[in-house]
């Protein structure tokens, strides 16, 4: 790969121009050292992955972002070591495209480790950017609904690429008395999964947090996957994380958690798969439709990304097929005793 650094640190560009340069495969094509300089350079080298720091002169990473992925789109990768109190920087430039965020390693003080976490997420990056056939279904969907009556209702949400803006604009809008346990698979990397869930926390009425080994869904708060290994719900209604399937490049996987709530959640369902590259999330989300459950696709007019839910549209999973911002008015109508609130909402 074709590997741009956008950096205006000598010693982070250093280390990172090492990085690139150990594994055969990659070269550095270029180096900006601020985010107007990036723009430009990307307009007349477009390379095949940009490795984009978050606090420069000129133009910060997230402006950044949202600027070449308008006007010369290539997949970004976050590599920063200056968060600190910009996290919701991160989640900004994700929300205008950027594929996931890491921190910088510099060699000087993670040596082969810190080289190796990156390769290794470009190697994730590499692979998800490949074009990927999907096979459609044509089968008879039922829509009858299954579950045991006495079961709390799930909503289990997917979103990669473009997902923590998706899952704001949802969150916000959702009264602090929803009446269903929440569960979201985002893909982002473990490092800053907690501060997503607190960017999520400050916007929302419900709260937000990191979902803990042993916990259960429960009505009134939200539970986002939060390392890297997958989270999925046992047959005792709890939720734990597991390395397997490990030949995954999806991690957490949207589609084995999907696949473990249609295998043990005894509830109503209602599933929702948002902007993400790749197609995970589009097979656990027919498997809901096939077992009766509601089910949503973000639209392409809002994706930042039309990956995942495209795939989930070509596969006939989504009874509905929404842009981001009339998500949340459908869950209002589908969840028992929210309608009536979400209508006053609108008036208010």
């Amino acid at each position: 790969m074709r590997i741009a650094i956008v950096n205006d640190m000598t010693l982070a560009v250093e280390s990172l121009r090492r990085v690139v340069n150990s594994a055969s495969q990659h070269q550095v094509a270029w180096v900006a050292r601020d985010g107007a300089e990036a723009v430009k350079r990307c307009a007349e080298d477009r390379p095949d992955l940009i490795l984009m720091d978050l606090i420069m002169p000129v133009m910060n990473g997230a402006e950044t972002t949202r600027q070449i992925m308008t006007n010369s789109p290539c997949p970004i990768l976050v590599v920063t070591s200056s968060v600190g109190g910009n996290a919701s920087l991160v989640f900004e430039a994700m929300g205008a495209g950027a594929l996931d965020a890491v921190r910088t390693p510099i060699l000087a003080q993670q040596g082969e480790q810190g080289a190796a976490g990156l390769l290794a997420k470009i190697s994730t990056i590499e692979k998800l950017t490949r074009t990927t056939t999907v096979r459609r279904s044509y089968g008879a969907v039922s829509e009858k609904s299954v579950g045991a009556p006495s079961g709390i209702k799930l909503l289990a949400i997917g979103s990669s690429t473009g997902g923590p803006k998706a899952l704001a604009t949802i969150l916000s809008r959702l009264p602090a008395d929803f009446p269903g346990a929440v569960v979201i698979i985002q893909h982002v990397d473990a490092q800053f999964a907690g501060e997503l869930a607190e960017w999520l926390n400050e916007q929302c009425a419900l709260p937000v947090r990191l979902a803990r080994e042993g916990d259960r869904p429960m009505v009134g708060t939200v539970l986002l996957a939060g390392t890297n290994d997958h989270l999925v719900l046992t047959d005792m209604l709890r939720l734990t994380y597991t390395a397997v399937p490990r030949d995954l490049v999806y991690r957490p996987s949207v589609d084995v958690f999907f696949e473990s709530v249609v295998s043990y959640w005894r509830g109503g369902v209602v599933g929702v798969l948002l902007t993400g590259m790749g197609r995970d999330g589009g097979m656990g989300l027919l498997r809901l439709r096939e077992r009766g459950h509601h089910t949503i696709a973000e639209h392409e007019s809002t994706c930042a990304v039309y990956g995942m839910p495209k795939t989930a549209v070509l596969l006939n999973a989504a009874v509905e097929v929404l842009p981001v911002g009339d998500i949340a008015q459908a869950l209002l109508k589908v969840f028992p005793g929210t309608a009536d609130k979400g209508k006053r909402g609108v008036m208010l």
